[in-house]
């Protein structure tokens, strides 16, 4: 079975200026910080980002938007990345802000080759502006259109050679609808074994939906430095 393991260049070979590139991101937890390092170190910019957040200042996605190689932002909300905030009021970044639900199941409408999705979530708001509005059944409902990506960059804890992936408990979130979304996806993981060795109750994101797997070389990062702080606070108040 042929191995989709790659080296960090070869998977950077897949990553270019003005791509809609996908990141499995939650305010710098889940990011696939060595990859993103790697678009960092080739100069990749003009990115159009779909991340549920706009990420931590410094950390996954919000490397890229400090680096201001991101030209349009597609998230759920900022609040956590001030240099996000000062760069959406500045003019240098556009953001297009939805709803948490709507911006997964836009993600799910594309992985289902689906024409869009219907939600009464924002109708009678600013968030309608501009979007078709549907009556079914006497309720009005928003048509919202499908989000696809050319690639996702993910992060995930374990994978085998042929791409079978594994994330540790809740971990998966929204990421095996990410990856279904996307043309092409790049998942990088803690840890690599062969194949055979995840059993099928571990296998979250099949070998099919994943084109290349790329092993960190750095320590294994399992709590984000928000949350790294948070847990030294807290230790050190006993």
């Amino acid at each position: 079975m042929r191995s989709k393991v790659v080296t960090k260049e070869e998977a950077m070979a897949k990553v270019h200026d003005g791509q809609t590139i996908a990141f499995s991101d939650i305010h710098g937890m889940m990011a696939a910080d060595e990859l993103i390092a790697g678009i960092l170190e080739k100069g990749v910019k003009d990115i159009v980002a779909i991340s549920i957040s706009g990420g931590n200042p410094g950390e996954g996605v919000g490397l890229l938007i400090g680096a201001k190689r991101v030209k349009k932002l597609i998230t759920t909300h900022t609040g956590l990345n001030p240099e996000a905030v000062k760069q959406l009021f500045a003019g240098e970044l556009e953001v297009e802000y939805n709803p948490m639900g709507t911006w997964v199941e836009r993600q799910h409408a594309a992985a289902a080759g689906l024409g869009g999705c219907l939600t009464p979530t924002g109708v009678g708001t600013e968030v309608e502006e501009g979007k078709q509005k549907l009556t079914l059944g006497g309720k009005e409902y928003l048509l919202e259109l499908p989000l696809p990506s050319d690639v996702a960059i993910i992060k995930a804890t374990k994978a085998d050679t042929a791409g079978n992936v594994h994330f540790k408990m809740n971990a998966i979130n929204y990421n095996d609808t990410m990856a279904l979304a996307s043309k092409f996806v790049i998942v990088e993981v803690e840890e690599l074994v062969e194949v055979g060795e995840l059993g099928p109750e571990e296998i979250d994101l099949p070998a099919p939906v994943v084109d290349m797997v790329y092993l960190r070389t750095g320590e294994r990062k399992y709590l984000p430095k928000m949350w790294q702080r948070l847990k030294a606070k807290a230790e050190g108040g006993k």
